[in-house]
């Protein structure tokens, strides 16, 4: 085609062109893992757990494979060194700021949701510290336009970071991770345990429930768009959001329950914020969205 051809230049790339560069992209991504190891292995003081990372997080398309999470979980857990926990935090959090890649994104990303599910509190704790200088999880920039599905993963890559980032926040404000708490039961009957939301007074309810409402509004958010939808590695990390929804509901509406019995107790400020903790309700008895 002539220089100056318009149609020539704006053409799409063909299947056959697709396929080649996926191709080429696996192959380089497959370079850079290697190379990234190999210098780990000169250069790192914490040998075992930088290869072990980029292992965890390398560019092939499929969930972390466990051998490099048990490892990484080890190495923070509370026998080792507060100094160690921070420098997992530091290598992943520097893993997912470098990356442009939505694979090696989101692997991270899951790395860091099954310490929070799994690992030792202690992690939680130095992340908690750590994104009081930077939301490491925020991701509002991150792209991987190197194709359409690439375009699709990486929307959900950025809505996985902002549900774990208010994740961390709900701790914050409630100092216990709603997902690790274990329902407690009145007495020897059949009914359900319920959550401590139940037992809470007026004032921790009212800023209470507002995050875990927060929460629950990033989960339900968390929809896979386009290819994105049929993505076995998105599906991995989506399992692994939905399995916290039950919780989160469960201390919603035992703190709406605790609420409506203190209601009339309360002051006028206090009711105005009640009224208001009613209304985000009523918007989100909507089921969290299944597999």
């Amino acid at each position: 085609p002539h220089p100056e051809d318009d149609t020539a230049s704006e053409r799409r790339p063909e299947p056959v062109e697709m396929a080649s560069m996926q191709s080429w992209r696996k192959a380089y991504g497959a370079i850079k893992d290697t190379t990234t190891v190999s210098l780990a292995n000169i250069n790192s003081d914490f040998k075992d757990l930088d290869v072990a990372i980029v292992k965890a997080t390398n560019h092939v398309e499929c969930p972390p494979k466990e051998r490099h999470l048990r490892k990484i979980a080890a190495a923070t857990s509370i026998a080792r060194p507060r100094a160690d926990i921070a420098y997992c935090i530091h290598a992943l959090s520097r893993r997912l700021s470098k990356t442009r890649n939505w694979i090696v994104a989101l692997k991270t990303l899951v790395v860091v949701h099954r310490l929070l599910r799994e690992g030792d509190p202690t992690f939680r704790e130095e992340l908690l510290n750590f994104t009081q200088r930077g939301r490491i999880l925020q991701l509002s920039n991150f792209k991987d336009d190197s194709s359409p599905i690439a375009w699709d993963c990486s929307a959900w890559v950025r809505t996985y970071g902002q549900f774990l980032e208010e994740r961390l926040e709900c701790f914050r404000i409630l100092k216990y991770d709603v997902e690790a708490e274990r329902l407690s039961k009145q007495g020897q009957g059949p009914e359900k345990g319920h959550s401590r939301t139940r037992d809470l007074d007026s004032q921790d309810l009212l800023e209470q429930l507002p995050a875990l409402q927060q929460l629950l509004y990033r989960l339900v958010g968390c929809r896979p768009e386009g290819a994105a939808n049929n993505n076995y590695l998105v599906q991995y990390a989506l399992a692994l959001v939905l399995k916290e929804s039950f919780k989160i509901y469960c201390a919603i509406n035992d703190g709406i329950i605790n609420l409506v019995d203190k209601f009339f107790e309360m002051a006028r400020h206090e009711a105005l914020k009640a009224l208001e903790i009613y209304r985000r309700a009523g918007q989100q008895v909507a089921p969290v969205p299944r597999r």
